[in-house]
């Protein structure tokens, strides 16, 4: 199991690089050339400024149970399909439950704005996103490697 962030705009850099030196998981951070990106713990990955580059370059990295951090329900869809774990900074788990209605929903949602209409973004941010994202991120962690030990 490892951890790749598509990191150019993940809020939970810090709180993903600790959780992965504490369970000492490998870490990947993506970013295209056009953002600085640093970690004390894990390998950062630079990819070029085209559309997509970074997506591509998180999937194909992307093996079973690995987790993939992203806002992006596109990239998201893709790592569940090849049996990785995708969690949002805000910290919902995407399952095949729910991903077909959150890319059902961005589609309405560009097409509403296409027509000129607006779209409400997300709440602000606060203390408790984190909180809940670090959580969330630990308990896929944990249940991921109890799965795996009653297996062997």
């Amino acid at each position: 199991m490892k951890i790749l962030v598509d990191a150019d705009a993940c809020p939970v850099k810090d709180i993903i690089e600790k959780v992965a030196k504490k369970y000492r998981l490998e870490l990947v951070l993506v970013s295209n050339i056009n953002h600085l990106i640093e970690s004390a713990y894990g390998e950062v990955v630079v990819v070029d400024g085209a559309s997509q580059a970074a997506d591509m370059a998180i999937i194909n990295r992307t093996l079973t149970g690995d987790i993939v951090i992203t806002q992006d329900y596109g990239l998201a869809s893709i790592a569940l399909a090849k049996g990785g774990l995708a969690l949002h900074p805000l910290g919902k788990q995407y399952t095949e439950d729910n991903i077909d209605g959150l890319l059902m929903q961005r589609y309405i949602n560009n097409k509403v704005r296409k027509a000129g209409g607006r779209i409400h973004g997300p709440h602000k941010r606060i203390a408790a996103d984190n909180s809940l994202f670090e959580e969330r991120l630990t308990a896929i962690i944990n249940n991921y490697a109890g799965e795996r030990k009653s297996l062997e």
